[in-house]
């Protein structure tokens, strides 16, 4: 269990299954998490995940700050946001959650409500549905032995103000990047990269939420 209480996996034998592609994947005609993406299919229930991947292990990236000892910010799990009504003010806790395998498969999720449980299980559940294949392999000249520790070529995302460039890194680098970041990192299965990060990252939301899409486009473009 990563640093919470919350369990990542969901009750199976309680599912049933509401959507079309989950009813596919009880009676057994889809197999393989793979199998949905070569189909271009949507997963919009977090048991389907459970159900094709199990073992997913889960980390909260820290979003929250409070005024830490002499000055600056201690980085908190959570966000914690008011808003003025009739009755007063209302809080609202925000979360955000990477899952993943370890091996070529990570999700990103947001998740919102009024008590820092429930927005991580909404966070966990989120970033199950929203879960992709990450491209993995050896695209450094310095190295070139043909392994899946690194990503196969250089990419780009973008998310708000942050934009991130990811580079191929030779084998025993490790991960050039900030403790948020190695997170996804380790958790897709890569060992060693390059990170070049530009605008405002310390808003940690969308610096996560860029690199995300950075991997996103590993399965897209065509080396």
């Amino acid at each position: 269990m990563e640093n919470n209480e919350v369990s990542t996996s969901a009750n199976i034998e309680e599912w049933t299954p509401k959507t079309k592609l989950g009813k596919e994947v009880v009676e057994g005609k889809i197999t393989s998490i793979e199998q949905i993406f070569e189909e271009g299919k949507k997963i919009l229930e977090p048991e389907i995940v459970d159900f094709l991947l199990p073992g997913l292990e889960h980390e909260i990236i820290l979003i929250g700050g409070t005024p830490g000892k002499g000055g600056g910010k201690r980085r908190t799990p959570a966000k914690r946001t008011a808003r003025m009504h009739k009755s007063g003010r209302r809080f609202t806790t925000s979360c955000l959650v990477v899952v993943g395998n370890k091996d070529g498969y990570v999700g990103v999720g947001m998740g919102k409500a009024p008590e820092f449980r429930n927005a991580l299980e909404k966070a966990i559940k989120k970033a199950k549905m929203n879960i992709i294949p990450v491209r993995r392999g050896c695209g450094s000249w310095e190295c070139n032995c043909g392994g899946n520790h690194s990503i196969p070529f250089q990419v780009e995302g973008k998310e708000g103000s942050v934009r991130v460039i990811l580079k191929p890194a030779p084998k025993g680098l490790g991960l050039c990047a900030s403790d948020s970041v190695k997170k996804v990192m380790m958790l897709a299965g890569i060992k060693d990269i390059w990170i070049k990060s530009f605008g405002s990252t310390q808003t940690r939301t969308n610096y996560i939420k860029a690199v995300f899409n950075a991997l996103k486009k590993l399965n897209t473009i065509k080396s």
